[in-house]
């Protein structure tokens, strides 16, 4: 059941920013927030990120190949916690407390596994979780989160060189504060 919970959860996430639902701020809105964290090209970026949330959550609610929705959700909400990070944890102040307490979720269901109602259990698959697969989703998903988040810093120094950014690309822009301002409807998250 409480899986459910957490796959009820990150779809709304999702759902926020794939179509604007839940006072989100859609693919548009999102992309523009991503595109000030470094996330190029944030529209796409953003989309990128609904479903790999979108993904992960049906593969936890239906209990399907459950090591590898949670790998997805800990690599997505590993990336999703850089933009906050220099603020602290706490959602309250700014800081990435959502996706860490996500990624961290999805580690628990990825070590305790599935569970007796499940599809993984269904068609016979009875030994996705405990220790192994726990280890596997964390190593998996943080080595995926590697990647974007080597490709946001690369963007964020040449913004931060000077440079008007790549041609037919908005220029990430950051506050004097480091900190980037939330789009109207925009939640201070990823």
């Amino acid at each position: 059941m409480g899986t459910a919970r957490v796959a009820l959860l990150l779809a709304g996430h999702a759902s926020q920013k794939l179509f604007g639902w839940f006072r989100g701020a859609g693919p548009a809105g999102t992309g523009a927030m991503f595109e000030q964290w470094g996330f190029l090209p944030g529209p796409a970026m953003a989309i990128l990120a609904g479903l790999s949330e979108a993904a992960g959550a049906a593969a936890i609610a239906l209990g399907l190949l459950t090591p590898g929705g949670c790998a997805v959700i800990i690599g997505t909400m590993i990336v999703a916690a850089a933009p906050n990070a220099p603020k602290g944890l706490w959602a309250h102040l700014g800081g990435c407390e959502v996706p860490v307490v996500y990624a961290g979720l999805g580690a628990v269901i990825a070590f305790t596994g599935p569970g007796q109602y499940s599809l993984d259990h269904a068609i016979g698959l009875t030994g996705f979780g405990g220790l192994g697969w726990g280890l596997a989703a964390v190593a998996v998903g943080t080595i995926a989160a590697v990647p974007p988040l080597l490709r946001r810093r690369a963007v964020l120094r040449h913004v931060t060189a000077g440079s008007t950014g790549a041609p037919g690309q908005s220029r990430p822009t950051q506050p004097a504060d480091d900190q980037p301002p939330t789009p109207r409807g925009a939640h201070n998250e990823s």
